[in-house]
């Protein structure tokens, strides 16, 4: 009976393999695949990772053992504070800034025919290296209108409302009846309606006369007025021409404006004329006439953007032009998936773009603009190329960073135990926001 049953029984299961020599050839297959990564992951990240704690405990020299010191210099030095400052900064600024940029670029661009352009546009800068980035910014933010293109938008903007200077340079010339007076210049004697005056100058390039400036010539007296010329009292040539007079190679001082002063007190005024004379009323005479200091301000040459007050802010610029695309990119991946029906419920219940985008869009983005925001900053706190390039000699101690410190102090400096502090203080603060954006990766993960 026994029998029986058992042979009417269906069949059990199969006794399972040996456990043990299926997980172990597992366990073998695995290790050998994993082998060349883990042997590159010891040689590239944690050997250097450990040499450079070891190494931060010890003297520049290398052979006495200093323990913490190192470590205080981080908060005693002043090149370390101030990269230690500039690199909050960075933080708080670089990322924030260009995860808004990409925001609002990629959901502009999403109701547009050319977004995809606009978007490749956008996204184009992050093909570049960080040197060449540095080497176009080093040149947008040079002083010089003519080659730094920031200035030169600048400028023009300004000289639309305020004309600059044609005659920063000019001075009286030898013989000249002007003397010096807190940045203008005034004749040594009154004037004398019915006869000319001749107010020479010298110091204006040939290419930096207006456009309307003439051959000068020699006022013609006016009775009951005072006239003169102002001009370029030069001419190439040793020995050619004569001082105190306008010659026929000499140009007029179009548009020096001319003031007559009677007891500290501007009783009329006048602009020279192409050919540099001029006319004042009757009023003048008696007066000593007067070059106002307007006439020679120099030129406005723009913004110092990489002096000691806007270096770090024109760099921040760089950066975000760079990686806003790479914020944009991001996000409206994340925007692609955002379900339609809850934008288009919102309008119907009556919000405007603005409620819709800030109640609805936004919070939905929320983990997407975490991650990138995250992403950045991790990679603003290493950042070091653009600050090297960008920032000249001058302005470099007021735009360092914490890794151009490392590298300032490992090699210009000769301290590598400082360095090497500087490195392992750099991975204390990597950490926390990698292990954030990790932990908020799984959690996204989850069912």
């Amino acid at each position: 009976m026994a029998s029986a049953a058992a042979a009417g029984a269906p069949p059990g299961p199969a006794a399972p393999k040996s456990r043990r020599s299926v997980t172990g050839t597992r366990k073998v297959v695995a290790a050998l695949f994993l082998l060349p990564a883990l042997v590159l992951l010891g040689a590239l990240v944690l050997y250097p990772i450990g040499y450079s704690l070891v190494r931060s405990l010890y003297d520049s020299s290398g052979d006495q053992f200093a323990g913490f010191d190192n470590y205080k210099a981080l908060f005693t030095d002043d090149g370390i504070r101030t990269a230690l400052k500039n690199n909050v900064i960075w933080v708080v600024f670089a990322p924030t800034v260009s995860t808004a940029l990409g925001l609002v670029f990629a959901v502009l661009t999403e109701r547009v025919r050319w977004g995809t352009a606009f978007k490749l546009v956008v996204f184009m800068p992050m093909a570049i290296s960080m040197l060449a980035a540095g080497i176009i910014f080093r040149l947008v933010y040079d002083q010089d209108p003519d080659k730094g293109v920031a200035n030169a938008v600048w400028v023009g903007v300004h000289d639309s409302f305020a004309q600059a200077s044609a005659f920063p340079k000019a001075h009286p010339g030898r013989e000249s009846p002007l003397v010096g007076q807190g940045g203008a210049f005034v004749t040594k004697e009154p004037v004398k309606a019915g006869t000319p005056v001749a107010l020479p100058m010298v110091g204006v390039a040939p290419d930096q006369f207006p456009n309307d400036a003439k051959r000068a010539v020699a006022a013609r007296p006016e009775p009951g007025k005072v006239t003169g010329t102002v001009w370029q009292d030069f001419t190439r040539g040793k020995g050619v021409g004569k001082l105190g007079a306008p010659d026929p190679t000499e140009r007029g001082y179009a548009g020096m404006r001319i003031e007559a002063v009677k007891d500290g007190k501007v009783v009329a005024s006048a602009k020279a004329s192409g050919d540099g004379t001029f006319t004042l009323p009757a009023s003048a005479d008696g007066a000593q006439l007067r070059l106002p200091a307007a006439n020679f301000k120099e030129a406005y040459n723009g913004v110092d953007w990489l002096g000691p007050a806007l270096v770090t802010p024109a760099i921040i610029g760089s950066y975000v032009w760079m990686w806003a695309g790479f914020a944009m990119v991001l996000i409206a991946a994340g925007l692609a998936g955002v379900p339609r029906e809850l934008l288009e419920q919102a309008r119907v219940d009556g919000a405007s773009e603005w409620q819709v985008f800030r109640k609805v869009t936004v919070p939905l983005l929320a983990p997407v603009l975490a991650v990138v925001t995250v992403t950045l900053m991790i990679n603003v706190l290493k950042v070091f190329d653009l600050v090297y390039i960008i920032a000249p000699g001058s302005s470099q101690d007021d735009a360092n960073v914490l890794a151009l410190e490392l590298y300032r102090k490992g090699f210009s400096e000769g301290r590598p135990g400082v360095a090497s502090a500087i490195a392992v203080f750099l991975l204390l603060l990597v950490i926390p926001v990698m292990l954030f954006n990790i932990r908020r990766l799984r959690r996204e993960g989850r069912p």
